[in-house]
Parts: structure tokens; sequence; C-alpha cells
């Protein structure tokens, strides 16, 4: 999932081992209660593949924490937007991933709970992994619902998002967001030009089916992203800071004003426990 702020260069490897460090004090991470385990991560390496398995990336058993507790008959919903890093974008977005992990050795890949700094010395499978899987701009909150309300939420969403039209959605800022209850801070790529205003207006209509619903509505003022990876605890500022100085090295790719990549929209879905749901069509479909 997604989590939210609470307020809310493409250069030869030579270069890339030169990155410099910054001279930023690690706070220690604090650790939350109720661990569980992390998700399958199998399905990151296709069968053949030339990377092998991951068992030798050492995954990690990092503590995770419910938003919300587990209750039997309540399915988690999640409304999103799935998101596809462009081939052509993944190699100047890794480069950014490496110099900024060179500097916070603590960051993970999102989902797959990989340590960043394991994957630094191998360009292709850094790409691959770090990038090369399915992302998502969150339009809703994910929220326990119960087993009845499950057709009713899917045919209110299908009802109010089944005409959309296609547009282009800009990746054009590195941005540092927290979730809720401070555990972990996320290196995303937010979206704040290009796309900006379907997207609220879709957000919206997610809001309408959850309030109907009795359910919590999206932030008050949303910021569309997708998140890269995570570190352990509220590092939020060491983080931001890490991620400023990045921006400001030659051929970096982080200025607010160059995109770093840009998708179409494809459609909509929702998660509900296992299942997934297509929640729009597009014209020519």
């Amino acid at each position: 999932m997604d989590a939210l702020i609470a307020s809310y260069g493409d250069s030869d490897s030579d270069t890339e081992s030169k990155s410099p460090r910054l001279s930023i004090p690690l706070p220690p991470p604090s650790l939350s209660p109720s661990p569980l385990p992390p998700p399958p991560i199998s399905l990151l390496t296709p069968p053949n593949s030339f990377f092998g398995t991951l068992d030798d990336l050492q995954t990690v058993q990092a503590p995770r924490v419910r938003s919300f507790p587990h209750v039997d008959g309540n399915y988690a919903v999640h409304v999103y937007i799935p998101v596809f890093i462009p081939q052509s974008a993944r190699k100047e977005a890794a480069q950014f991933l490496k110099k900024v992990s060179l500097n916070i050795p603590g960051l993970h890949v999102v989902d797959a709970d990989i340590p960043l700094e394991n994957l630094l010395s191998d360009d292709p499978k850094l790409e691959s992994i770090a990038l090369g899987r399915e992302f998502h701009i969150s339009l809703g909150r994910t929220v326990p619902i119960r087993v009845h309300q499950i057709d009713s939420m899917v045919n209110m969403l299908r009802q109010k998002l089944q005409i959309q039209k296609r547009y282009w959605i800009d990746f054009n800022k590195w941005e540092v967001f927290v979730n809720d209850d401070h555990t972990r801070a996320f290196l995303s790529l937010e979206v704040t030009t290009g796309g900006l205003s379907e997207i609220t207006k879709q957000i919206q209509a997610v809001n309408e089916a959850y309030r109907l619903h009795n359910l919590p509505e999206f932030y008050k003022d949303p910021r569309p992203h997708i998140s890269l990876a995570w570190a352990l605890g509220d590092s939020s500022d060491l983080l931001r800071r890490v991620v400023e100085e990045t921006k400001k090295q030659p051929d970096s790719g982080g200025s607010v004003q160059k995109r770093v990549f840009t998708v179409k929209f494809t459609g909509i879905e929702c998660k509900i426990g296992s299942k997934t749901y297509k929640l729009c069509k597009l014209p020519g479909e």
C-alpha cells in the first residue's frame, strides 16, 4: 500500500561508484509490535530468468504493523491505478535510487523487502527487481469492509468510475512520505502536473463510494504518487535531506521541472482480499 506524508543521469558505473556520501547521522530505527511476515517475492523472478532466484539477496523479516486489526469476515479494500515504469526510464530512476541508498543504507525495495544495498553492484538486477514490478497510485485508503459489503462496494465504484478517458500521467518529483502511524518512510515519485486533475477527480469519486459505506475518506489534500523504497521508522527528515542533496547532483533526474517518466492511464482496479476487480472501461475497449 502506498502511504502518504503526515502533512502532506544517466551516468556510467565509474561515476556512480564515486557518488559522495553525505555526512548525515542515521537515527536508530524504532521497532513496532505485531511483526508480520513479508509478502511472497517468488513472483518477482520469472521462470528461467537469468537473475536466478532471490534467495541470495537476503530478504529481511522487517516488522510490519497492520493499519487496522484483523477481524474474521473483514477484507481489506484498496482502489488504485496500476503503473508500470517504462523500460526506457528505469536506468535513470535506478541511478537516483543508487545515489540515495549510498547514504541511507536501511532502504529496501517496496513489497519485496530486499535491501537496496544488495542490488547496487548489479544495475540490470536493480532495474528489474526494484523497478520492474507493478506500482500503484492509491485513490482511497486501504480499509476493512465486511463480506456483505463487497458486492455493493464494487458495483458503486464501477458506477462512478465506469467511463474514463485516456490521459497521460507525469511523474516528475522525487518526494518522501510516511505512513499514518509513522512506522515507515517511503521514497516516492509524485504526480504534480500532467494527470493530477484527472486523478483528483477519480479520488473524489472513490470518496463518495467510501462515504456511502461509512468508510474513512482519503486525505483532504491528496498527493498522488508511487512508492519505490522504504526505510524503517519515521526517518523522513533524514531521507528528505538526502533526496534534496541528491537532486542537486549533476544528471540526478531530480529536478521538479523534468519528468522522470510518463505513462498512459490504463484503468482503475480494486483489490478486495485476494481478488482484483477492474472498475472502468476506456475508449476502444
